[in-house]
C-alpha cells in the first residue's frame, strides 16, 4: 500500500474515531475493550480498497459493530460467572464533552447502560445504531447480519424493553450538579438529614466490586440503609491517610471519585430525577477503574 493510501486510511478513521469509539463504547459497557475493538479495527481497515468504500461513516461503523458483537457475545459467560452485580465500566470524558447533546448525554448515561444490560448483543447493538446514531435499517442489518425485516422487528422490541426499563432520570444539568455538590457537603460532615433529604425514599446503592475488592455483593435498598452506606465510606472513613474525595466529569455527568495516595478506590455516580438522588452506581472493581486512567472523546 502507497504512503498516500495509508494517511487516507488513518485520516478517515482518525475523523471519526469518536463516533467509533462510542458505538463500541454503548455496546460493550466498557471503555477498554472499545478501545481493543477500534484497534482491531483500524488494523482491517487499513486493508481495505477505498476505492470500493462509498460511505465511509456507515462502513466503519458496520466494521467496529461487528468486532463490538464478537466480543460483546464472547464477555457474556464471564458476565454470568461475575461475583456480584456487574456495572458497566466508568468512561472518564474530556472536558470539551459537555451535556449540550441531551440525546448523546443520556445514551452514555451510567442508567442508560445498565438498562442496555438487560437486552440481548443483537438488541443491544441495534438499539443503538437506531436510536443514538440514527443508521438506517439497511445499514444495520449489514452490521448486525440479519434480514431488514428481522432488525425492523427487533428495533421494536429494544425499544419497547427499553421503554419499560428506563427510570425517567432528569437531565444532567444545574440540578445535577447542585445535587451532587450538596451531597457531597453532606456526606463529607455526616449531615444524616441532610443527605436523607436529598435521596429518593426508595433510593437504591449498587456496587460493583467483582469480588476483588470490599462491595456488597447485593444492592442495597432505602434511603436509611443507602444514607448509611454512603457515610460508611466519604465521611467515617474520611481520617484515612492519604484519602482524597473530588468530581470528575464520568459518563456525561459530574461523578465523585475517591482516592488513597493517588490510588483510585473507587468511583460513584448518581442518578437523580424530580429532584432526588434515586441511584448511587458504584465501582470499586480495580479491572474497571483502569478505564479511569484516559480521557476519551465520545461523538454521535
Amino acid at each position: 500500500m502507497s504512503a498516500e493510501a495509508s494517511h487516507e486510511h488513518a485520516e478517515r478513521f482518525t475523523a471519526l474515531r469518536p463516533l467509533l469509539f462510542t458505538i463500541a463504547y454503548e455496546i460493550l459497557g466498557s471503555a477498554t475493550e472499545a478501545d481493543d475493538v477500534l484497534q482491531d479495527g483500524y488494523l482491517r481497515w487499513s486493508r481495505v480498497d477505498l476505492a470500493e468504500v462509498r460511505d465511509t461513516r456507515s462502513y466503519l461503523a458496520k466494521l467496529v459493530t461487528r468486532q463490538a458483537l464478537n466480543a460483546l457475545r464472547a464477555s457474556s459467560r464471564r458476565r454470568e460467572d461475575y461475583v456480584g452485580p456487574w456495572l458497566p465500566e466508568p468512561l472518564l470524558l474530556d472536558e470539551r464533552d459537555a451535556s449540550a447533546d441531551a440525546v448523546l448525554a443520556e445514551s452514555v448515561s451510567m442508567a442508560m447502560l445498565v438498562v442496555l444490560e438487560t437486552l440481548t448483543p443483537d438488541e443491544r447493538a441495534v438499539f443503538v445504531l437506531r436510536e443514538v446514531f440514527g443508521f438506517e435499517h439497511q445499514e444495520i442489518a449489514a452490521a448486525v447480519g440479519k434480514s431488514v425485516a428481522a432488525v425492523r422487528q427487533t428495533a421494536h422490541r429494544a425499544r419497547g424493553h427499553v421503554r419499560a426499563r428506563r427510570k425517567r432520570f432528569a437531565p444532567v444539568g444545574a440540578e445535577t450538579e447542585r445535587i451532587t455538590e450538596q451531597f457531597m457537603a453532606a456526606s463529607a460532615t455526616g449531615d444524616l438529614d441532610g443527605l436523607l433529604a436529598l435521596l429518593a425514599p426508595d433510593a437504591v446503592w449498587t456496587a460493583d466490586g467483582g469480588g476483588k475488592t470490599i462491595a456488597s455483593r447485593s444492592p442495597v435498598v432505602g434511603a436509611a440503609k443507602v444514607a448509611a452506606a454512603v457515610l460508611d465510606i466519604f465521611h467515617r472513613r474520611r481520617t484515612m491517610p492519604g484519602l482524597r474525595i473530588e468530581t470528575v466529569n464520568c459518563n456525561g455527568a459530574p461523578a465523585i471519585a475517591a482516592y488513597v495516595e493517588d490510588r483510585l478506590e473507587g468511583v460513584f455516580l448518581l442518578v437523580v430525577a424530580a429532584g432526588r438522588i434515586t441511584d448511587f452506581y458504584a465501582i470499586r472493581n480495580p479491572d474497571k477503574l483502569l478505564a479511569m486512567t484516559t480521557a476519551h472523546r465520545i461523538s454521535r
